[in-house]
Parts: C-alpha cells; structure tokens; sequence
C-alpha cells in the first residue's frame, strides 16, 4: 500500500469502521477484519491474515489493538500504527464516554439489557464462525502437525480444563521449536 494521506485515511475509516461495530471482546474483530481487509479489499492474503490474528491473540494486550497494530504496521509500515490504533480505540472511547454520562438510565432500563442480551448471542455466533472458518483452513492444509496441534489444544482447554496461557505457550513453544529446525535443514515440514 503507497504512503500517502488517502491510503492513511482509508486504513483510519477501516479501522474506526470495525471498531465500531465490534461488540463482544477482541474475537469478533476477526472475521470482521478478514472480510474487510482479504475479501473486500484484498490489502492482505488470507495467511497473512491469519498470521495476524494468531500474533495478536497471543500478545499481552487487547487482542483488536494488537491486530491493529500489525495491521497498521504491514500496509503502512510504523506510520500506519498509531493511524491504525486511532481508529480501534476511538469508537469504543466514544460509546463508553456517552455511556458513562448517562450510566444510572442504562443501568435500569429493561430495553438496553435485552438488546445487550441479544447481542451476546450474535457475539457467539460471530466468534464460532471465526473459529470455524480458522480451524478449516487448517484442515484444508492436510499437514498433520498442525491439524494434530489445533485438535490437542481444543481437548486440553474444554476436556481436560488445562488453563489457556499454558495452552498459548505450549504451541508458540512447539511452532518456535518446530520452525527453527525447518530453518536450519532448509526443509517445511509442517
């Protein structure tokens, strides 16, 4: 993407757009930013994109900064970050800024909890979409490894209740492990 103050304010609208419309945690940006920036624009591959979300998710931080910023960082290089992170904070600083003047009205009103009611259930069936339009790219691959390692960490989180950060470690261990001698034998064997 060219540097220039029209590609900078397309990303910041992007951004601002996304964030907007993202309620419910940093999941449902995913399929949210795969559409935007893979479908619609095609600003990114769809493996970059998923090389995006798995770095984002397993940074310390909230997961739609983090994205932001490595989003921000490949179509604009360091400039693109701070326009990238403007345009994800602000409309959440906006809603909860209002929010907050008018707390003690939301608070009791029967309406805004059914609708914020509501928009837990689209919530979850916009992240079991991410999760499983993610896990079918990984299955499309037919490489055994990866297959075998989105499987193990689904088992030990909801079968065996193993903590996630343990979960998060494990794999970026294992991926780092595992790339690291792909590099030195000059082989991908995933």
């Amino acid at each position: 993407m060219e540097k220039n103050p029209k590609n900078y304010f397309k990303l910041f609208s992007a951004m601002f757009f996304l964030s907007a419309f993202t309620f419910g945690g940093g999941y449902v940006i995913v399929p949210l930013m795969k559409k935007k920036f893979v479908d619609e624009t095609a600003w990114l591959e769809e493996d970059e994109m998923t090389d995006i979300v798995a770095m984002a998710q397993s940074a310390p931080g909230v997961m739609a900064v983090n994205a932001s910023i490595l989003v921000g960082r490949r179509l604009l290089g360091l400039s693109g970050i701070p326009v990238a992170v403007a345009g994800t904070v602000l409309p959440p600083l906006i809603i909860l800024s209002v929010i907050s003047l008018f707390y003690a009205a939301f608070r009791d009103n029967a309406v805004v909890r059914a609708v914020l009611n509501g928009m837990t259930a689209g919530v979850c069936a916009v992240i079991f979409d991410a999760a499983i339009t993610m896990g079918g790219k990984v299955v499309k691959t037919k490489k055994p490894l990866p297959i075998l390692i989105m499987a193990g960490a689904f088992l030990a989180c909801f079968a065996l209740r193993i903590n996630l950060i343990y979960i998060i470690l494990f794999c970026g261990s294992l991926g780092a492990l595992v790339g690291l001698r792909d590099k030195k034998t000059g082989k991908e064997r995933i």
